[in-house]
């Protein structure tokens, strides 16, 4: 009885405090407590643009084309594409297209990115991914914040489009961006996005080739005692999956090396005790949702019959569930992107996380 209304409580104030109360008080603690970064608009420094790639023939001509048009100095620009052993043209056409290639062996993104980096001459390397688009000023509003000498990573604005370009930004993504730039006003953020983020050149680290970049480095740059910002005005586009099912298969890759980095990565040590706390309640109970959710579940059905509360909650639990079954849209989205937690974490144990990664384009919208 008392271990069950211990895990009971225990995982409904986590649920709470990671979906609902922390982003609500970051927003609030982050209108009143603000440290500002001190941007430059005329700051231009010289910016290597990597792109990583594997079999994206269809894709890397109008990416560098779509790069080629930023509204950026040419001279303090370079053009980069690492290639992840590409088997099909890509490595041709960029090279055509007047990228500088960068031929590797397999080894997965985050290998490819750090041969890029490796080479690379600029006081800046800025990263995306192939089937991203910028938008022309996004380049500049992005490194004016290394104006900022505390600054060493910047991530932009993912903006999710249908192909009409009608806006598809989701209830989920609205809600992140805005915790988001709430972390960033309070000093750094928790996690980035691999559509658009650049670092100085001398602030980058190597991490494990599993790693992904987009948690793994804002919390190594806060480890080394610089800012993770987020730059809302910077732009990049994307379309979304197509449907529901589609992203809970994303979602179980991605989380699958979040929960690496999680349990392998040392997130939390050494961390300035905000910025801990927003590692805890943004990533760590992030992550753990699905199995805080099962044992709400489990508790709920163990405490039957000793108060109304816990019948209530059974309830409201079997109906989320129910409504996912309908096909109602935020409920079955919360609900397998949920259950992705679990998922991931179980093809974790089982067969850790790999390096390499293949582009999923029939999921597309």
């Amino acid at each position: 009885m008392i271990a069950a209304l211990v895990l009971f409580w225990g995982s409904l104030a986590a649920l709470v405090w990671t979906h609902a109360l922390y982003p609500l008080t970051v927003a609030l603690v982050s209108r009143v407590r603000t440290q500002r970064v001190a941007c430059d608009d005329t700051y231009l420094p010289s910016v290597a643009v990597i792109v990583t790639a594997y079999n994206e023939e269809s894709a890397i001509e109008r990416r560098l084309e779509n790069l080629r048009r930023l509204d950026y100095p040419p001279e303090l620009l370079e053009l980069v594409v690492t290639s992840d052993a590409s088997t099909d043209r890509t490595e041709e056409l960029a090279e055509a297209a007047g990228a500088r290639v960068i031929r590797n062996p397999r080894g997965g993104k985050v290998a490819a990115q750090d041969a890029a980096v490796r080479e690379a001459d600029a006081e800046v390397v800025a990263f995306s991914d192939a089937n991203a688009t910028w938008a022309p000023d996004a380049l500049r509003k992005l490194v004016r914040n290394f104006a900022d000498p505390q600054v060493a990573y910047v991530c932009g604005r993912l903006r999710l489009e249908a192909p009409d370009g009608s806006n598809k930004e989701g209830v989920y993504w609205r809600y992140e961006l805005v915790t988001r730039e709430g972390e960033s006003r309070l000093g750094s953020v928790t996690a980035g996005n691999g559509a658009i983020y650049a670092l100085r050149r001398s602030d980058y680290v190597e991490v494990d080739p599993r790693f992904g970049h987009d948690l793994a480095l804002p919390y190594l740059m806060v480890q080394h005692g610089r800012r993770a910002v987020y730059e809302p005005q910077s732009s990049a586009f994307e379309r979304p999956t197509p449907t529901n099912e589609s992203e809970y298969r994303r979602k179980v890759r991605m989380f699958e090396h979040s929960w690496l980095i999680v349990l392998r990565g040392r997130m939390l040590r050494g961390q300035p005790p905000g910025y801990l706390l927003a590692l805890l309640s943004h990533r760590h109970l992030r992550y753990a949702s699905g199995l805080l959710h099962l044992v709400l579940l489990g508790s709920s059905i163990a405490l039957l019959g000793h108060g109304v509360v816990y019948a209530v909650f059974l309830g409201l639990q079997l109906g989320l569930l129910a409504a996912a079954l309908a096909g109602v849209g935020i409920a079955r989205y919360y609900v397998l992107i949920t259950w992705a937690t679990v998922v991931a974490l179980g093809n974790y144990l089982r067969h850790g996380a790999p390096a390499t990664w293949t582009p999923q384009r029939e999921e597309l919208a």
